[in-house]
């Protein structure tokens, strides 16, 4: 029980495939309470019913990220329930369907501006809502991916707003550090999520990761939970501002 005694709120879970979801439910093995909160009515259904698997009484909340009331009133709602804030997990990500599809040469304005705001400044903005309520210090955990790192074909923009997260980690370790707050990446490689199945080509690059990774595989979301464990627990303790990669070796490779 690594996380015994301690609380966590979960962004970004769409469905049993989710990563959020494999995370949180490796936090809840350890012992972790945790809160979740859901995008819209579309998901509201699929959240109530996972999250409802954790007890009657689990903490379940709209947000919408590019809403700064919205962060206001789930952290409130947080405060009141739990009292202080151990864990949160920040994986959410969006960018408009056309920006994912063509040259990254013709993104949009208004794309670029939506897939930042949703995909990086939300971690700001969480982590601001979330850091006074980690009175014991706490940690940050954010999902990334190697696009942010190397040009991934049809990842478009969406790489350069990872990009954008994982320098905001950095920065925000460094401000949240004296606090004791830890903030992290894990750059997971391709599993078959919601998410991933808007990416064009998804089929050709889980080939692409058996053929050159030296585990010859990608991940699984248990690996990805068991990694969100550990940056979670006391054996993460003295890790932060880091992106730790989880995809069978690929980021190694050079050709």
């Amino acid at each position: 029980m690594l996380l015994a005694g301690k609380t966590g709120i979960v962004f970004g879970v769409a469905n049993k495939r989710s990563i959020a979801w494999a995370i949180a439910q490796a936090w809840a093995k350890e012992g972790a309470k945790l809160a979740f909160t859901y995008q819209g009515e579309r998901l509201k259904d699929n959240v109530e019913e996972l999250a409802g698997t954790f007890g009657a009484d689990t903490l379940i909340l709209p947000c919408d990220v590019t809403k700064d009331e919205d962060i206001a009133s789930v952290f409130k709602a947080v405060g009141e329930k739990f009292g202080k804030l151990n864990l949160l997990l920040h994986s959410v990500a969006y960018a408009p369907k056309d920006a994912l599809e063509g040259e990254f040469v013709n993104t949009s304005r208004e794309a670029f501006r939506v897939a930042h705001d949703v995909s990086a400044y939300s971690l700001v903005a969480l982590a601001r809502g979330a850091a006074p309520l980690m009175t014991d210090g706490g940690s940050i955990v954010a999902m990334s991916y190697y696009g942010a790192e190397k040009v991934v074909p049809h990842y478009n923009v969406m790489g350069v707003a990872k990009a954008a997260l994982e320098a905001s980690t950095r920065y925000l370790a460094y401000d949240l550090g004296p606090k004791k707050i830890r903030v992290n990446c894990i750059s997971a490689g391709p599993v078959q999520t919601l998410a991933a199945r808007g990416i064009a080509g998804f089929s050709d690059m889980m080939k692409h990761y058996e053929a050159h990774a030296p585990l010859k595989r990608s991940c699984t979301t248990e690996e990805l939970g068991a990694s969100g464990v550990f940056l979670a627990s006391d054996g993460g303790a003295g890790i932060t501002g880091q992106v730790i990669y989880v995809d069978g070796g690929y980021q190694i490779m050079g050709m």
